[in-house]
């Protein structure tokens, strides 16, 4: 079949998005690998799909895949990038949209400037709900968060465990920059703690309303941003007294801002979306 589809990003993370709408979308999890393929494909972070809603009360149902095949449950950078998507197609007019994902509905806004708040929804701090194995484990309590000792590549480091619809396990490190994301993100992705594996955050405090961070997705590894990412390190951040809200995160593809004003209100994240090309591929 042959499937027309818009290059985009938002930070330098990148996406195939595809109108589900207008188009039958069936794949298995070696053709999405095929598409997010650098040689072999179009290339991609994530495959993001575009369709009809559910449920009476929201505008669109939003599904992701990440370059290894796998369905997930939530992309704060993809989000931004379904907001352009389906308002320069025609598919609405409206300024907020309410969309359906995996995890919840998520209420995204197009800005007077051309950049996209995304309501993310109030962070899961539960670690059972992350999903989080902590038996066995004694935590060590840091201002409002629990950090939990993991042994990574045979050191022991401290995380905040934090779920954005997705599970993030986010630790501070010195220098972002000359963190080993490429050895330990691996190791942390898999451990057996994380019954549906995790993202490895990498976060470098700059002064209290500013970081820089890494992040190596699960199943896609390191990308040049993470929305959900940056949106577990600020609340994670906030909840040890380390930063205040709002919060600037630089990223190696650009900068997000992320404020939240504690447990129980929405993680807002906000940032640029941008078309890079349309096409069409043979699969």
């Amino acid at each position: 079949m042959k499937l027309k589809f818009t290059k985009m990003h938002g930070a330098g993370n990148d996406f195939v998005v595809i109108d589900g709408i207008n188009q039958q979308i069936d794949f298995t999890p070696a053709q999405w690998q095929q598409l997010a393929d650098r040689r072999f494909g179009v290339g991609a972070d994530q495959m993001l799909v575009v369709e009809k809603p559910q449920s009476a009360d929201v505008d669109f149902r939003y599904r992701i895949y990440n370059a290894d095949g796998g369905e997930v449950e939530q992309c704060g950078n993809g989000s931004r990038a379904f907001v352009k998507f389906v308002t320069d197609k025609g598919l609405t007019d409206k300024r907020t949209i309410r969309v359906e994902t995996m995890s919840g509905v998520i209420e995204p806004r197009l800005e007077a400037d051309g950049s996209i708040t995304v309501d993310m929804g109030a962070p899961v701090l539960e670690p059972e709900r992350v999903p989080f194995n902590a038996t066995g484990l004694q935590g060590r309590r840091e201002g409002d968060d629990l950090l939990w000792p993991l042994d990574v590549n045979g050191k022991t480091d401290w995380f905040s465990v934090v779920s954005m619809g997705n599970p993030h396990a986010v630790q501070v490190v010195d220098d972002a920059q000359a963190a080993a994301v490429e050895l330990d993100g691996p190791a942390i992705e898999h451990h057996l703690r994380f019954p549906r594996r995790v993202n490895a955050g990498f976060m470098q405090i700059v002064d209290r309303h500013s970081i820089r961070l890494r992040v190596f997705e699960r199943g896609a590894g390191e990308t040049l941003a993470c929305g959900t990412g940056a949106c577990a390190a600020v609340v994670a951040g906030i909840r040890r007294g380390l930063l205040d809200s709002p919060v600037k995160v630089a990223t190696r593809g650009g900068e997000l801002s992320i404020a939240w004003a504690g447990p129980g209100n929405s993680v807002m994240l906000t940032g640029p979306a941008v078309s890079v090309f349309e096409g069409e591929i043979e699969l």
